[in-house]
């Protein structure tokens, strides 16, 4: 089915920019404001997951010695990484990353490592900022914030991601200190700032236009696909 362009609307006009159709490859991602179709172009890139960076700075999610790393980029405030997080009510694409925390992350075959690619506004740089402090001071409880931040999305700079919003949700989650994680982004505001255009830079460079953009074994999947399109590549690997 595909959806009408008013279902999307709200996301694409601030950008100026609709694309009709854009589901009907099944993969959609947001590049520059608009949606784009991009099944078709999954694993046509030269990619190497081996040959992406992963430094302290950068959260992972599972053993740091599974044998199959996956490499997301995201952007907090893209509807697309919704999707493919914790499922999006616009978008009908089953969310992925539970299924891969479930029978991969938690019996030890996969790590996650999540990765900048912060380019919707203002609000798309603060929730990196927070993400950086939150792996930083409490990275036990990075996940449950990473997809409490999803649930609470709303239309891009539609309010939430700025500061204010950010910190009410942190409140609400048992084990995090608001104002030591407001502390620490005025501490580390640059060098977090260093890591978010460094990991954005590093995506572009492996092909990465949009979001969401993954790369898992030598296949890039640019886009919120099903969670089969991600597990045949993971399986692939094992």
């Amino acid at each position: 089915m595909e959806p009408t362009q008013s279902a999307f609307q709200r996301y694409l006009v601030p950008i100026s920019i609709v694309a009709a159709g854009a589901l009907i490859a099944g993969a959609v991602y947001f590049s520059g404001g608009s949606a784009s179709g991009g099944s078709s172009q999954g694993g046509q890139a030269s990619v190497n997951v081996k040959d992406v960076k992963i430094q302290a700075d950068d959260p992972v999610l599972g053993d740091t010695k599974a044998p199959v790393t996956l490499a997301y980029w995201f952007d907090y405030q893209c509807p697309f990484c919704k999707a493919v997080d914790v499922g999006h009510e616009q978008i009908p694409i089953q969310p992925s990353l539970p299924t891969l925390v479930k029978d991969y992350v938690e019996t030890g075959k996969l790590k996650i490592v999540f990765k900048d690619y912060a380019f919707l506004g203002p609000d798309s740089e603060t929730a990196a900022l927070y993400k950086h402090a939150v792996w930083e001071l409490y990275p036990d409880k990075f996940y449950e914030w990473h997809e409490a931040m999803f649930h609470a999305q709303d239309e891009e700079n539609g309010g939430f991601g700025n500061e204010e919003s950010i910190l009410k949700l942190v409140r609400g989650i048992s084990g995090l200190d608001a104002d030591a994680l407001k502390a620490k982004v005025a501490e580390k505001r640059e060098a977090y700032l260093k890591l978010i255009e460094e990991d954005r830079n590093e995506g572009t460079k492996f092909g990465i236009q949009g979001t969401p953009g993954i790369i898992t074994g030598k296949t890039l999947i640019p886009g919120a696909d099903s969670p089969e399109t991600f597990k045949a590549a993971i399986d692939a690997q094992l």
